[in-house]
This record gives C-alpha cells, sequence and structure tokens, in this order.
C-alpha cells in the first residue's frame, strides 16, 4: 500500500483513490492470488507424467531397421498381402535377445508349418518355442536365417497387414478395460465389464474370451500358445474340441505343455536348446522308443489320473454349492417380490434423476448436507464481506490525495 500511494503522488494526473477502495481491491487481489498456489502440486504430475512418458515415445521414436521399403511393397502389392497364405518356413534360422547377447536361444532352427494343417511345437520350458511366434509376428528380427510365407520372406510385408492376417491367443492374455463386447466385438452384447487386464475374471474365462476374439477376426495364421493352460480338464475337453473344427483350413501353430491338446496336430516339432530333435506326428513320436516326446506323453499321463479326480470331486462340490445357491436366491426372490412390484413403477423417474435418487437415499442427512452448503457459501464469501465492511467503516476518512 505505501509503494502504491507513493506512485500515486509521483503522478500528477492520477485519479482520487479512497482507502476505502484500497481495502476492497486489496484481500480480493490476495484471494486471488492465493487460487494460484492451488495450481502449483499440478506441475509435479506433470512432470511425473512426462517421466514416465519418456521411455514409450522413445521407443515411438526408434527407427525400424528393415531391409526392404514395406511402404513401397505395400502400394505395388496391395492385394497379395489381404491374401497372405501358403506354407510358413523356417530355414536355419538363429536369434539372441539383445538383452541377453550371451545366450542363444534359437540355433539354426528348421522347420515347416503347412498351409491348411495344424502344426504343434513342444519341448520344456525355454527351448525356444514362444520365441518362434514373436519372430512370426515380427516383434523382433532374426540374427541369421530366413522366415518366408509361400517362399516370400516375411519382411517383404507390411507389418501392419501382416499382422491383420494373424490371430494370436497367448498363455496370458491381455483384456482391455471394457466390456466383453468390446473385446470380442460379436453382435451379442455382453456388456459385462471385465477390468483392468481382465482382473475381474478368471484365467479360464480370459482365454475363452482371447480366443473368441481370435477366431471372430478371421485369420488365416493362428498361433496358439498354451491357449487352454489355464482350463480345467473338463473345460479344455469342451474347448479343445471346438478348437480342433475351428482350425481347419486354416495355417495354425500350436504351442501345448499338455500333449493330449495336440494328439490331432498334422505334424509336431519336439524343439530342445533352440533346434529340432525330432518330428512327426503323434503315432510316429509315440513308436519311437526312448524319444523324447514319448517319454514326456508318459509322464503327463501319470500325473493326468490324479487331476481327473480332483476333477471329479470339485465337480460334485460345485454342483452342491450351486444348489444350495438357487434355494437361498429362491427364498430371497419371494420374500422380495411384492416390494420389488412397488418399486417397479418409480424406478424409471429414479434411473433418469441420478442426482434426485441420491438425495432421496440421503433423506436422513438433508440437514446436514444443508448445514455443509451453508458453511462453503458462508466460506466463500468471507474475504470479500470482510474487505467490504472494513472500507465501509474507515470510509470517513478523506481520500489519500
Amino acid at each position: 500500500m505505501k509503494f502504491l500511494r507513493g506512485a500515486l503522488k509521483s503522478n500528477k494526473d492520477h485519479h482520487s483513490v479512497n482507502i476505502s477502495d484500497l481495502l476492497i481491491v486489496v484481500p480480493v487481489f490476495a484471494q486471488c492470488m492465493d487460487v494460484f498456489s492451488y495450481i502449483i502440486p499440478f506441475f509435479q504430475s506433470f512432470s511425473e507424467a512426462r517421466g514416465a512418458a519418456a521411455s514409450v515415445l522413445r521407443l515411438i521414436d526408434e527407427e525400424n531397421n528393415v531391409d526392404v521399403n514395406e511402404t513401397e511393397v505395400w502400394k505395388e502389392d496391395t492385394e497379395s498381402i489381404y491374401n497372405i497364405n501358403g506354407d510358413i518356413e523356417f530355414d536355419n534360422v538363429n536369434f539372441i535377445y539383445p538383452s541377453r547377447k550371451d545366450a542363444p536361444v534359437l540355433r539354426n532352427l528348421s522347420l515347416i508349418a503347412r498351409a491348411d494343417q495344424t502344426t504343434a511345437l513342444v519341448g520344456s520350458s525355454g527351448c525356444g518355442k514362444s520365441t518362434c511366434l514373436s519372430l512370426f509376428l515380427r516383434y523382433y528380427e532374426s540374427s541369421s536365417g530366413q522366415i518366408t510365407i509361400d517362399g516370400r520372406l516375411i519382411t517383404d510385408y507390411n507389418v501392419q497387414q501382416l499382422r491383420q492376417n494373424i490371430g494370436v491367443v497367448s498363455q496370458e492374455p491381455i483384456l482391455f478395460d471394457i466390456s466383453i463386447y468390446e473385446n470380442i466385438r460379436l453382435d451379442k452384447k455382453y456388456e459385462t465389464i471385465v477390468g483392468e487386464r481382465g482382473i475381474q475374471l478368471s484365467g479360464g474365462e480370459k482365454q475363452r474370451i482371447a480366443l473368441s476374439h481370435a477366431f471372430v477376426k478371421q485369420p488365416t495364421f493362428l498361433l496358439l500358445d498354451e491357449a487352454t493352460s489355464a482350463l480345467d480338464n473338463i473345460s479344455e475337453k469342451i474347448v479343445q474340441e471346438a478348437l480342433d473344427r475351428a482350425c481347419k483350413d486354416r495355417t495354425t501353430i500350436v504351442i501345448a505343455h499338455r500333449l493330449t491338446t495336440i494328439q490331432n496336430a498334422h505334424q509336431i516339432y519336439v524343439l530342445d536348446n533352440g533346434s529340432v530333435i525330432e518330428q512327426g506326428t503323434h503315432g510316429t513320436l509315440m513308436a519311437k522308443e526312448g524319444g523324447k516326446y514319448q517319454s514326456m506323453v508318459k509322464c503327463q499321463q501319470m500325473g493326468r489320473t490324479d487331476d481327473d479326480k480332483i476333477d471329479i470331486m470339485s465337480m460334485q462340490k460345485r454342483t452342491e454349492d450351486d444348489e444350495k445357491s438357487i434355494i437361498e436366491r429362491t427364498r430371497f426372490l419371494s420374500d422380495c417380490q411384492t416390494v420389488d412390484a412397488n418399486k417397479q413403477s418409480s424406478k424409471p423417474f429414479k434411473q433418469r434423476f441420478v442426482s434426485l435418487r441420491l438425495l432421496s437415499m440421503n433423506s436422513r442427512k438433508w440437514i446436514t448436507i444443508l448445514i455443509g452448503c451453508i458453511a462453503c457459501l458462508l466460506n466463500g464469501a468471507a474475504q470479500p464481506m470482510f474487505a467490504l465492511l472494513l472500507a465501509k467503516i474507515v470510509d470517513v476518512s478523506d481520500p489519500l490525495v
């Protein structure tokens, strides 16, 4: 105020200012400046968001190391890209993950997945089965060797159009935090919200939704990476029968630990330490005494008997629980039928006016809500009222100049 008074006195052409005017303006100005103090915490949020997005932006700006101009290939051969089909061949493929350069994953891997047939990849964990699918999807580029579709390198295809012809179901499918309808894109409405990453669904339910999504897409190539691993034995049999029907006339590559799911595969490759050690049908591999595949099947058959007993017991318990639940729900519905009938007439009104519905639910607390609203109003008007009253008190004085 002293600086303002000095500035006004130094200016001969100034307008007269009363102290009451200053007492009104200064508190209001101070309150306005106080509002800006609430903005400061948001700068921290902006900084954290910028730091979190740095790695994503770096990945977006990363240049693709491709040998062929995919855009030109796409323009020249659009029809063939939309109708990709043929044998998938891995020819002496070697691969090392960039983060583990001292540990080769694939060593001179060679295999063929025939068109419109089912090819299975089996082996112990870490033998390179999932890596083969990642290379075919072009998540990585092979260190050496070639991957072709009907004799044409996959690097000759546009990545986006190539992946549009591929349906993938992984061991741990990721779902978006939207409804089942939006995750699958079916004609019927399944409006259940699945939660972030499908947290509200079990592993088996997520896999079945992911399978539905893959088949609705009608892909030319189907990649199944442990697609039924989260299902119990009874559900697995039902889903496997549907898979066998859906995989007909479609090039399919299956990765499986449960070897009973690939008995009908046209060709089975047994991988070990990044290379193929056995190949053939289920019958030919089982006839090979002392073979890796035969030993794996026998080990799983020994443990499967106990699993079947556990599944039967769990199904019986589940049936009893369902019967009890139905009885309890029937009793509850009969008790509440009259109340529901009375409430039915007011239901559309309540759905339309949500605010009124909330107020009616809190009718016992109306006095508390009213007092809170009045208190908020008084708190907001305190500073302006104080400035106005103080200005009126000192308004009897003469102008400053």
